[in-house]
């Protein structure tokens, strides 16, 4: 009550409030000197790390990634209500997903690959599942077309292309960047749609010398390439809808720092534990090396 006689009082005589509600103006004089309570004190110090938090996330993380921040890399422990709480009341929110437009051109001569994933993307240990799609976002200059690939055990875009065109080159790119960062064994799965691109010989036979073993869902379903459309969805909330792109470099440039600066390396996963791709990565080395 006392608070509220205090943050009124520029609108409202103080002592005609307080008769209003049946409070002491004695004891409204009493509260202000005592100052904020630790309660309070405690909050603002927590605002301060949450919006710390936001601020360092690029103002996509809602509470539950912003809790996890706090607990995992600043050792605070509260309540995912407060962290909401707090953040409502300094103006501070998530992005939202939303599924970005589909892209796949079939070839209709072409023979897709089996389905040897079935929609189950869970898998033991990185370098065992590879998912790859195409999106295109749009620039002032015309479309910007970006292929990528992702590890399905940690989420982490292990290769990635741009270009202004759609030829089988886009992809083979994205595949030769991800053979050369992670050396993958043998029994690895590339799981696409039935793209043209990814039906191309060229990308066939790029498969094979690799020892990798070419996989593909359905046409026309996303679930097929859940994973892959999760990661699409991210990089549109997260950094296409939030501003207009006037050229192609700029959004290279910008798609680029957002997967290798943020994504791999700081974003946090709710399907990871809310660790990020690297951190998650680590932690499964360390357990290998030492069992």
């Amino acid at each position: 009550m006392f608070r509220f006689v205090e943050r009124e009082r520029q609108e409202h005589p103080g002592a005609t409030m307080c008769r209003v509600l049946g409070v002491s103006t004695s004891g409204t004089y009493a509260w202000r000197k005592r100052g904020p309570s630790a309660r309070s004190q405690a909050d603002a110090e927590l605002a301060q790390r949450i919006t710390r938090i936001h601020a360092r996330s690029r103002g996509t993380y809602g509470a539950p990634r912003i809790h996890a921040e706090l607990r995992l890399e600043d050792g605070v422990r509260c309540s995912r209500k407060r962290v909401a709480r707090l953040m409502r009341q300094h103006g501070l929110a998530g992005v939202h997903r939303r599924r970005p437009r589909g892209l796949t051109r079939r070839d209709p001569e072409a023979t897709p690959r089996p389905d040897l994933v079935h929609r189950q993307f869970t898998v033991s240990a990185p370098n065992r599942l590879w998912v790859a799609d195409i999106t295109q976002p749009e620039t002032g200059e015309g479309w910007l077309y970006v292929a990528a690939i992702l590890d399905a055990f940690s989420r982490c875009v292990v290769g990635w292309s741009m270009a202004d065109h759609l030829r089988a080159e886009l992809v083979l790119q994205a595949l030769e960047m991800a053979i050369g960062h992670r050396h993958p064994g043998p029994g690895l799965v590339h799981h696409s749609d039935h793209g043209s691109q990814y039906t191309s010989l060229a990308f066939g036979r790029r498969l094979e010398e690799a020892g990798i073993l070419g996989s593909m869902g359905t046409v026309g379903d996303a679930f097929d390439n859940a994973v892959a459309e999760s990661f699409w969805a991210s990089l549109q909330t997260e950094l296409l809808d939030r501003q207009d792109w006037p050229t192609r470099n700029a959004l290279r440039s910008a798609i680029f720092e957002y997967i290798e600066a943020f994504y791999n390396r700081r974003r946090r996963h709710s399907t990871l534990g809310y660790l990020t791709p690297e951190e998650f990565e680590r932690r499964y080395q360390a357990l290998d090396a030492s069992a």
